[in-house]
């Protein structure tokens, strides 16, 4: 957004279980002004705004005062870098459970797999997520998944898995979900050992393909390693603590 700047505010007071967080989207959207908004542990609401100075000033202005069940004590706002945001969105609300499995099958990759309505969405990443805003990883929607496939790890066919990652997430963006992914831009944010943060899926591909192509690509967020290889750096199971390889009886260094 060209002009723009960044606020993180934390505003305190009676701001949580009297519907702050709906009332700041709405506010934010209608002025224009993206970024997230989350309820944390200390009884505060923590808020990250960009956007136009002027539209920002508005939006930092109506946090002092908050929905009119609120009592705000004080708003400590500090100036950060943009992050680049598509809309502003609630953050902290949980979706549901994500999994990476680190699969050697015919070729080696991971699958990525979130829950929705039930079921695991699923989409091989040959190279692997990364946490790196620059690298945009090839990601192929394959079957839905149940849950009790979350846990499996140890020999599958001539190959094997192990868990890389796994944790909860939260759906972002203004499209609810599933029909985010339907169209084809869906915005999440992960919570898990080794990836955290906002992410999104892109489809680049005809939606009706065999196996519809997407990227998986990193958000710009203070979660974001650039210049990092997640994969290379983190390689063992989160669960185990072996590498793909040691499942397999050999060295690491040897998977195909």
């Amino acid at each position: 957004m060209s002009g723009a700047t960044a606020v993180r505010a934390v505003v305190q007071g009676k701001v949580q279980g009297v519907a702050f967080r709906d009332a700041a989207v709405r506010r934010a959207r209608a002025l224009g002004v993206l970024g997230w908004v989350r309820n944390d542990d200390d009884g505060t609401v923590a808020v990250h705004a960009e956007g136009p100075p002027d539209a920002l000033d508005a939006f930092t202005a109506w946090l002092h005062e908050g929905p009119a069940a609120a009592r705000v004590d004080g708003v400590a706002i500090a100036p950060v870098k943009v992050e680049g945001h598509e809309q502003f969105a609630m953050r902290g609300v949980s979706a549901g459970v994500f999994v990476v499995q680190e699969h050697q099958a015919t070729a080696h990759h991971y699958d990525l797999r979130l829950e929705v309505d039930g079921m695991m969405r699923s989409w091989a990443v040959p190279k692997g997520p990364s946490m790196d805003p620059a690298v945009k990883r090839l990601a192929v929607q394959v079957e839905d998944h149940g849950l009790s496939h979350n846990d499996f790890e140890g020999s599958l066919g001539d190959g094997g898995v192990i868990i890389w990652d796994r944790g909860s997430y939260e759906q972002g963006g203004r499209v609810p979900w599933p029909e985010a992914i339907e169209r084809g831009h869906a915005v999440f944010v992960l919570h898990g050992e080794k990836l955290r943060g906002g992410f999104a899926l892109q489809r680049t591909g005809p939606p009706d393909a065999a196996k519809p192509q997407w990227l998986l690509i990193k958000r710009r967020d203070d979660d974001a390693q650039p210049g990092s290889d997640v994969t290379a750096e983190q390689p063992r199971s989160v669960a185990s603590g072996r590498t793909l390889g040691e499942s397999l009886g050999r060295p690491a260094s040897k998977r195909a």
